[in-house]
């Protein structure tokens, strides 16, 4: 779903903001050798080895967390390694075989879960019959708990993106001791004012996808809540429709990334599943106070965290992961120039970079 190369390579600047937010330090960026897709080696520092290969699963399971719902994990690499939480995104994205190719699988001990109602954990979304009601941000931070006492872990390194940030947060702010180290591509709290630039404010760059995108919800004045609303429709065929619209918007958002359409790419009840449990949440503000990851992130004192974010991501700007760092004094932050919402060559450098030198703490 995510091609080699960006349409626009990022091969210029990144900025780093670590220690004092207020004071960015600037480095310079080169295309990672070894990687398809990439030019010769950069001028300066040592040789960038390509992720790692995608390793299988040694061990798999659903779990009980209650309330009707059982949750699929997986765990791949080193059975002794440095536990890390893989969190994806979404919400209702489901687990991405390539998300641990970022990660040394003889450092790593790599979980992923789907979160509750899509993937392979059951009851699935794609349903209208199953229940939402218990698919809350505070029921999928219990499922993470619940994970970590099941698979015997006393502390993690949690990684996730985009909505996987926002859960990420949530979950390190309410178990901190719980937490060893957080690398974020793609930063997102899932505020109401996130969410209204998304599928609001972002359409002045897209007005022909965002008049479709409204046409499909009647041109409701809660667009989200309206799409919401369609995703519980009784008829299939306009659960379809419906999920159809919204991904063809979230594709329209990336689409000066030139990474195809990854939204649109999902198929039958995935795709169902996952506008389903976004339009969800994100009608209900992520089930958050607005504001309150980034109002309580001195709860993540002490913890070392990575945060990388693209300079042109259309889907969620900078200013986010900018105010995070601002607040979390334990985190550099990294904005990539050239970089949209799902990164590229210097994203994923900056990434397996953090990814390594957390390994060995």
């Amino acid at each position: 779903m995510r091609p080699e190369t960006p349409e626009t390579p990022e091969t210029h600047k990144t900025h780093e903001v670590s220690g004092n937010p207020e004071i960015p330090r600037t480095t310079g960026s080169a295309e990672v050798p070894g990687v398809p897709g990439t030019a010769a080696p950069p001028p300066y520092g040592p040789a960038r080895p390509a992720p790692y290969a995608s390793p299988a699963p040694y061990a798999s399971g659903l779990l009980d967390v209650g309330d009707g719902n059982l949750v699929h994990h997986q765990v791949h690499g080193n059975p002794r390694g440095k536990p890390a939480l893989v969190v994806h995104g979404g919400p209702g994205s489901g687990c991405s075989p390539t998300a641990p190719r970022s990660f040394d699988p003889e450092k790593y001990r790599i979980v992923q879960f789907d979160q509750r109602g899509c993937g392979r954990s059951l009851p699935h979304a794609s349903d209208p019959a199953t229940d939402l009601s218990v698919n809350t941000t505070a029921h999928l931070v219990a499922d993470m708990e619940r994970l970590r006492v099941h698979l015997g872990v006393d502390r993690w390194l949690l990684y996730g993106g985009s909505w996987g940030s926002t859960l990420v947060l949530a979950y390190a702010q309410a178990h901190p001791e719980r937490v060893g180290e957080i690398v974020i591509p793609s930063v997102t709290t899932t505020r109401r004012s996130e969410t209204a630039w998304l599928y609001e404010g972002a359409g002045r760059f897209f007005p022909e996808a965002h008049e479709r995108f409204r046409a499909g919800a009647g041109h409701a004045e809660d667009l989200v809540g309206a799409y919401a609303a369609l995703m519980n429709h009784p008829d299939r065929v306009v659960r379809e429709k419906a999920a159809a619209d919204w991904c063809a918007w979230e594709d329209a958002v990336l689409s000066t990334e030139g990474m195809g359409t990854p939204y649109s790419d999902r198929v039958d009840d995935a795709r169902l599943a996952f506008v389903r449990i976004c339009s969800h949440y994100f009608a209900h503000g992520a089930f958050l106070e607005e504001g309150a990851l980034i109002r309580d992130a001195h709860r993540l004192a002490g913890i070392p965290g990575v945060l990388v974010h693209g300079r042109r991501d259309m889907a969620g700007p900078p200013v986010t992961a900018w105010e995070l760092a601002r607040a979390w004094p334990d985190a550099e932050l990294h904005v990539v120039e050239g970089a949209g919402h799902l990164g590229g060559e210097e994203t994923r450098r900056l990434i397996t970079d953090a990814l390594a030198r957390f390994a060995e703490r």
